[in-house]
């Protein structure tokens, strides 16, 4: 019997998953650039106007562990397939929504497919590609957020000018159920025949002993800690960044650009990161060159203007976000067991949840109520930073 796994080409997924991701992504990040336009039509005030995007988080919190343990038991590519339909439905909804309530309900169900993806896609990269390719086509997987959240503000204003907000809203559904079929077509199982149906039975009989209480051992824990320091921090860039320029006298445009600079580069360090961690058979050394940028360069872009806020822009998309690939490419080792990746996966995903929340909400207190407080945010934000990345030095890993 053969027992050789026949693994599919890893940039052929890699880049039909990113494209999948990127679709799901833009359907999030469609938004914020039509949303006074939203506002007005729906009669929305901001108040309920900004659940539109923050939906998004509470539904991670609230999902990511039962997400997990759905892709343990239907398969991470299954999973992908269903993020599709539920998108597509969200998106119906949200399309001809008559108020406020109901396109925020539409929001909260594509939110639903949005949380699928964020989970499964890292599973089906470790369960179709070859091992010695993981850290690379994760590295190409990881940019699907930042590509979707640029093309959802480049590309959303034009369309919406053209076909309307239920044109918006069809088209990119549409483009994200296209995008499902290719993952059903090029996404295989690296095996076939009688061997597939053999890994199968034993990867199902495996998933059966797997128990949440293993994910609390104090090295998976000084794992999460990290992450979720790398989440404050990147978050309260992206949230506050704009706003303390903007006090400075920085062109908003401008602000904006600067504080999406990271992200932006990140299509340049999360390929990067991911080819040398499989070059070098290491993730732990990138992953902390990544993590320890991440408090310094927070402090730059809530505390500075001129060259160092380019500087911590920069810095920080070229090194800082190389983190997140190396999370999820170095996370197998750190459970221990494979077996432990789906639930570990919804795990992971709602620590990123919690640090997102947190960043957004510890922020303004450090700030205080005139939104005054810069220096004492970013040194807060720096320390916390810093201290992550020291409970990432604990952390026993390769």
């Amino acid at each position: 019997m053969n027992t050789t796994k026949k693994y599919g080409n890893w940039m052929l997924i890699a880049v039909a998953m990113l494209l999948f991701g990127t679709a799901i992504a833009t359907v999030q990040f469609k938004v914020p650039v039509v949303m006074g336009d939203i506002m007005a039509n729906m009669n929305m005030d901001a108040g309920s106007a900004s659940w539109l995007m923050s939906i998004f988080t509470f539904v991670g919190i609230i999902l990511a562990l039962p997400t997990g343990a759905l892709a343990k038991k239907f398969g991470p590519k299954t999973m992908l397939l269903v993020a599709a339909v539920v998108v597509a439905v969200g998106s119906l909804i949200g399309a001809f929504a008559g108020n406020g309530t109901i396109l925020i309900v539409s929001r909260a169900i594509e939110g639903v497919a949005f949380i699928f993806v964020t989970i499964c896609g890292p599973l089906a990269v470790q369960k179709y590609v070859a091992p010695d390719k993981i850290g690379s086509a994760t590295g190409i997987w990881a940019l699907w957020v930042c590509l979707g959240s640029v093309l959802g503000g480049v590309l959303t204003p034009t369309l919406y000018s053209a076909t309307g907000f239920v044109g918006v809203w069809i088209i990119y559904a549409a483009v994200a159920v296209a995008f499902a079929v290719v993952v059903a077509v090029l996404v295989k199982f690296p095996s076939n025949g009688v061997q597939a149906i053999e890994e199968a039975a034993q990867d199902a009989a495996e998933e059966e002993k797997v128990s949440y209480s293993e994910l609390f051992k104090p090295n998976i824990l000084l794992f999460y800690v990290a992450f979720l320091v790398f989440n404050m921090t990147l978050m309260a860039v992206l949230g506050f960044g704009p706003t303390f320029m903007q006090q400075q006298g920085v062109d908003p445009t401008l602000s904006g650009f600067i504080s999406t600079l990271p992200m932006l580069l990140a299509v340049i360090s999360s390929p990067l990161f991911g080819s040398l961690s499989d070059k070098l058979g290491r993730c732990k050394p990138l992953y902390l060159i990544a993590l320890v940028v991440m408090g310094p360069c927070t402090f730059l872009l809530l505390t500075q203007t001129g060259p160092l806020m380019w500087a911590g822009a920069i810095i920080m998309g070229l090194l800082g976000l190389g983190g997140p690939v190396m999370c999820l490419t170095s996370y197998i080792n750190v459970l221990g067991r494979p077996e432990l990746m789906s639930i570990g996966m919804g795990m992971l995903m709602l620590v990123q949840s919690l640090g997102q929340f947190l960043g957004t909400w510890l922020v303004p207190i450090l700030l205080g109520p005139d939104l005054s407080g810069w220096m004492f945010a970013g040194t807060v934000m720096c320390v916390i930073g810093l201290a992550g990345t020291a409970a990432l030095a604990l952390c026993k890993f390769k």
